[in-house]
């Protein structure tokens, strides 16, 4: 298969479905594979992020895509990107899966997983990624939302057994709650209001740990700007162990939320 690269020289890796399932009301996993995995580069980021390339059936379009010429010549026709978390990768099997956030028929990506079935095909770019959890931290601190669950799961799964810390989630309805492998040392809130200030009410109920804390903050753009203000200036968290981003604003949809990370309003 040709190396077709899009924006920035990404290469492009070209999966089809495996399989679906339906977590809980407002999650879907989707495991994709198949031969074009070979070509996906793995990294060790416990919030490794790909972009997901969606097009409209009526260009006719065969991926990989040629980002350069199709905005040049074909501008109407370029595919919608998406950034989503790789909750987990299992080489042997040369599977992936990406859980995705349903809200009906809103969006692109969630109703395209409610839809998905065995042999469509995903397309994406990357991983990129950040973050992994500091075996040498005194205390981990994980907070998000639905959206920053696939990390924060990954997160757990990837400390020590006698890792020390918490995990704060808002969920959007008791039913999303799910059990989560963790070490028993990291105790798992879940917060069920809705907004941001509940969520930083959740993390600011806690007894700040002593000695070094290494922090995940990701999710809602409101939630995850009133996090860093008080885990920055009210804790003096080290910016160092600080890794925080926002995956989503409320009422924006993805284009206009990446566009905003350019101005005022968009800086975290």
């Amino acid at each position: 298969m040709a190396d077709v690269r899009g924006r920035g020289g990404r290469p492009q890796t070209v999966l089809e479905v495996i399989r679906t399932q339906r977590l809980t009301p407002h999650l879907m996993r989707v495991v994709a594979g198949g031969p074009g995995f070979a070509s996906f580069q793995n990294n060790a980021c416990t919030d490794r992020y790909v972009k997901l390339l969606f097009v409209e059936p009526s260009h006719a379009l065969e991926p990989p895509y040629d980002l350069e010429q199709l905005r040049a010549e074909r501008p109407e026709a370029l595919p919608r990107m998406r950034t989503y978390t790789v909750r987990w990768v299992d080489t042997e099997a040369q599977e992936l899966a990406i859980d995705f956030v349903l809200h009906g028929d809103d969006g692109v990506a969630g109703p395209w997983a409610a839809r998905a079935r065995p042999g469509d095909q995903l397309v994406l770019s990357g991983p990129g990624g950040g973050y992994a959890p500091d075996p040498a931290a005194d205390r981990h601190l994980l907070v998000g939302d639905l959206s920053a669950q696939p990390a924060i799961a990954a997160a757990l799964e990837a400390m020590p057994a006698d890792a020390v810390g918490h995990a704060v989630i808002q969920v959007e309805d008791e039913s999303d709650v799910v059990e989560l492998a963790h070490p028993d040392g990291v105790h798992l809130t879940w917060v069920r209001e809705r907004g941001e200030q509940a969520l930083l009410a959740a993390v600011q109920a806690l007894a700040w740990p002593e000695g070094d804390v290494q922090a995940f903050v990701h999710g809602e753009r409101g939630s995850v700007k009133l996090l860093r203000r008080y885990l920055s200036e009210e804790r003096d968290l080290d910016r160092a162990r600080l890794s925080i981003s926002a995956y989503w604003a409320q009422g924006r949809v993805e284009d206009q939320f990446q566009a905003e990370k350019r101005e005022p309003v968009g800086q975290i």
